[in-house]
C-alpha cells in the first residue's frame, strides 16, 4: 500500500488551515490556535510548523502576537512542497532516489518505470496547490463525479 506518513498528512492539514485563515484576512496564528482548529496534538503541531518553517513555507514571528503565516500566497505553494519538507524528497522505490538503494540497480529492468512512474507522481502532486486543498472538492471533478453517477443509474435502469 502506498500512503503518505501521518507528518506529511497533518502537514497538509496545517497548511490549508493556514490558507484559509489568509484567504479571510487573519493574522498569525499561534502553534496553540493551529493545533485546536487543526484536532492536532500540540507538540505534533509543534514540530511540523518548525519543518515547514525551516523549509521557507511559513514565516514565524516570535512574541505575544506571534504566530505562523504562509510565507507566500496558497496559490504558489504546492502539496509536493509540503510533503518534501516534512518527508524529503518524493521517491516511491529507492532506485528513484539519488544513488543505488539497490544491489539489483545496474541490473534491473523496471528501473527506468518506476522512474516514470514516481516523475508521474511527484507531477501530480506539484500540480495541486495548497490553495486548491482549502477549497475542497475542485468544481470541475464534482460535475465529472455528478456525470459518471447519473450513466451509471441509467445503466442500472436498462438493465
Amino acid at each position: 500500500m502506498f500512503r503518505l506518513t501521518k507528518l506529511a498528512d497533518y502537514g497538509i492539514v496545517i497548511m490549508t488551515h493556514l490558507a484559509q485563515s489568509q484567504a479571510q484576512d487573519r493574522a498569525q496564528a499561534s502553534t496553540q490556535e493551529i493545533a485546536h482548529a487543526t484536532c492536532i496534538p500540540q507538540p505534533m503541531a509543534g514540530k511540523i510548523l518548525k519543518s515547514l518553517a525551516r523549509a521557507g513555507l511559513l514565516r514565524s514571528q516570535r512574541g505575544a502576537h506571534g504566530g505562523y503565516e504562509l510565507s507566500r500566497p496558497a496559490t504558489a505553494i504546492t502539496v509536493a512542497e509540503v510533503i518534501e519538507a516534512l518527508e524529503g524528497p518524493i521517491a516511491i522505490t529507492e532506485c528513484v532516489e539519488a544513488g543505488p538503494g539497490c544491489d539489483l540497480h545496474l541490473l534491473c529492468p523496471a528501473r527506468t518505470n518506476w522512474q516514470r512512474i514516481n516523475d508521474a507522481i511527484r507531477d501530480a502532486l506539484g500540480g495541486v496547490s495548497i490553495d486548491e486543498m482549502a477549497r475542497g472538492i475542485p468544481e470541475a471533478f464534482l460535475h465529472a463525479h455528478e456525470r459518471h453517477a447519473h450513466e451509471r443509474h441509467e445503466q442500472a435502469a436498462r438493465a
